[in-house]
């Protein structure tokens, strides 16, 4: 993985390169990374490996006008019996600790730096299907959401009843692709799919059943990814085809 420096009068430069596996030529892919937001010095990335590592990034003595960065390994785990697909830090505790991760051996695993020698399943897919994506919820730490390979529905888990969906998202018409939680609300989620849709969920009324979005938006193309402005909720970005469109909610 690369960190880049932005923002110069050259463009862009790499900042640091991480590699745990210097001895070998041979690197495994990753398939996902996620930046802490309470503590930016920890960065979490997963791997086909089964494996997901947590960065430490150290900032060192200022060279001129920069400062010298430096990454270091603070903890690689076997995280999932098959390839892992996403990471995501959750904010339960203190918000430094605690991270999730979904893989092709469709399962949704906690695990807390402090104790790893054990993890929390939170769901497995009855069919054992790969789940691709997770999101955990900003505002409400309890709530995390993830989605399955091929398929239209997300499903919102509660990580104090594991194993059980509070709610199942299914009004895309095709397969979705991305979803991201309201920064500033814990019960609205926008999820986006192959169906051009961006669609605006409302979840409060769980564990009653969630039927219908409260908003949509329709697109010139299948919707790849999908994210909400921290800094500027009102605004969401979606892509697809050759377009980026910036949407006001």
């Amino acid at each position: 993985m690369r960190l880049w420096r932005v923002g110069e009068e050259n463009g862009a430069r790499i900042e640091v390169l991480l590699n745990n596996n210097r001895s070998s030529e041979y690197c495994a892919p990753l398939t996902s990374f996620d930046w802490n937001d309470v503590d930016i010095s920890l960065i979490g990335t997963s791997s086909i490996d089964t494996t997901c590592t947590i960065w430490q990034i150290e900032t060192g003595q200022a060279i001129g006008c920069y400062r010298t960065t430096e990454g270091s390994v603070k903890t690689q785990l076997i995280a999932h019996d098959k390839e892992v697909f996403d990471i995501a830090f959750s904010r339960l505790g203190n918000g430094r600790e605690v991270f999730a991760s979904v893989g092709a051996d469709g399962s949704v695993r906690m695990f807390d730096l402090r104790h790893l020698e054990h993890s929390t399943i939170i769901f497995e897919e009855p069919n054992r299907v790969p789940l691709l994506r997770l999101a955990c919820n900003k505002q409400d730490h309890n709530y995390i959401a993830t989605f399955a390979q091929d398929s239209n529905e997300v499903i919102i888990l509660d990580v104090r009843i594991p194993c059980t969906p509070v709610a199942k998202l299914n009004n895309h018409r095709a397969t979705v692709n991305g979803m991201a939680w309201a920064p500033h609300s814990s019960c609205h989620i926008c999820t986006a799919g192959d169906d051009n849709q961006a669609l605006i969920w409302d979840i409060h009324s769980m564990p009653r059943p969630v039927d219908d979005p409260i908003l949509a938006y329709q697109a010139g193309g299948e919707v790849n990814q999908v994210h909400w402005a921290a800094a500027f909720p009102d605004w969401i970005s979606i892509c697809y085809n050759q377009w980026l469109e910036i949407l006001r909610v």
